[in-house]
């Protein structure tokens, strides 16, 4: 059985890594809220009964 300071140690090894991989790259506990391309959204919007993408991003805003 590991004594209390090797598991330190690999938990601090783990820890290193870790962040090594979240400093070359994306946060890969984000991916997934990310809206995704953009035939993703509109076929997601259509599935839901909503309106197409294309035509969301050519309605104007009413503040305006």
């Amino acid at each position: 059985m590991p004594s209390h300071d090797e598991e330190t140690l690999r938990m601090a090894a783990l820890a290193a890594v870790l962040s090594m991989l979240e400093q070359n790259g994306e946060d890969a506990s984000q991916i997934a809220r990310k809206p995704g391309l953009a035939w993703s959204q509109d076929h997601r919007r259509m599935n839901m009964g909503r309106s197409s993408l294309m035509h969301k991003r050519a309605n104007r805003s009413p503040w305006k």
